[in-house]
């Protein structure tokens, strides 16, 4: 296997000290992040590090604060684990931790603010409006145009997600969004097709890119269950070749370092017909379960998923400030 790539920084699992996986919490991604996170436990303990599961924040910091812990793996989906609030609390308590900082995770979980900032650095990302509780959707529709996407602001793995090619079709996609927290957000559908466009995702591992992936499921679209319960959906790893690969690439690290994300995450990308890409977002606590896209970028690259884990690990170290 080539992993001249992304070469141990850490070679002692001991160097780690005792490692809290943080995972499962209370938001509406609770299950994923439970399967991601049974499966960074077991492959932290088959190379030797002594990790140890713990459900949600409270405990997590319960523990922290009595001693327990050295550094935290933060396998947190969602609100809490990806929004700037878990980080902040081990920031003031110099814990160590994998990911993103405070402004990081909080930007890239915020979609509005996220595109806000792309938009003002010249990045490409589907024309929006932001849609506060009790805003005119039909005018914001109409301002959009059909079709569009409607989805929660502050919510991941297509929690809410509804593809809207029709005015009648709105009121039931606005319904389901307004049932988790925050804002809504309304965007331009991007459409690709077989031959050119499409559904991407990028990982990002360190400073290293991972291969592109085309999503390409047998459902209408890339849904809940295409990610995490379907066998169907196929994953063409690299997605695309030669400089159409290393621009999407370039784009997503542009992306990631923009919203001031580190150590690892996934840029979410979709590719129109004529071959133009546009940033969808960022994930800084992505899924690591058998379905998940950044074990399967880096599988190609050469990296299993026990030593990804293992490097993952390894971006808690460099944390600035951080007691290791």
């Amino acid at each position: 296997m080539n992993t001249n790539r992304f070469p141990r920084t850490v070679t002692d699992a001991a160097e780690f000290g005792r490692v809290a996986v943080v995972m499962g919490g209370q938001s509406a991604e609770r299950e994923v992040s439970l399967n991601s996170g049974r499966g960074v436990l077991d492959a932290l303990r088959a190379s030797g590090v002594d990790a140890h599961a713990i459900d949600g924040i409270p405990a997590l910091l319960d523990a922290v604060r009595a001693g327990h812990f050295a550094r935290v793996f933060n396998i947190l989906h969602g609100a809490g684990g990806e929004n700037g609030e878990l980080q902040g609390a081990l920031q003031s308590l110099g814990i160590p931790y994998t990911g993103s900082g405070v402004l990081g995770s909080a930007l890239s979980l915020d979609k509005v603010r996220a595109k806000q900032v792309w938009i003002a650095l010249g990045l490409p990302t589907p024309k929006f409006k932001a849609l506060p509780r009790g805003a005119d959707v039909h005018a914001a529709a109409s301002e959009i145009g059909f079709p569009l996407i409607v989805k929660p602001a502050w919510e991941g793995s297509s929690v809410g997600v509804t593809r809207v090619f029709d005015e009648k079709d709105l009121d039931e996609a606005v319904a389901l969004a307004r049932r988790y927290p925050g804002d809504l957000l309304m965007e331009t559908l991007i459409e690709g097709d077989a031959n050119e466009g499409g559904e991407y995702t990028v990982g990002i591992l360190g400073r290293e890119v991972l291969p592109t992936i085309k999503i390409v499921p047998n459902a209408a679209y890339y849904d809940y269950n295409a990610k995490y319960v379907a066998e169907d959906t196929q994953y063409l790893i690299p997605g695309l070749s030669g400089t159409a690969e290393d621009d999407m690439r370039a784009l997503a690290l542009r992306a990631f370092d923009a919203l001031d994300c580190a150590g690892w995450g996934r840029v979410d990308v979709m590719r129109d017909r004529h071959g133009k890409n546009w940033l969808l977002e960022v994930n800084t606590a992505p899924g690591m379960t058998s379905h998940s896209l950044v074990p399967k970028a880096a599988a190609a690259a050469g990296l299993n998923y026990q030593d990804l884990c293992w490097r993952i690990l390894e971006t808690s170290m460099r944390r600035e400030g951080a007691k290791a």
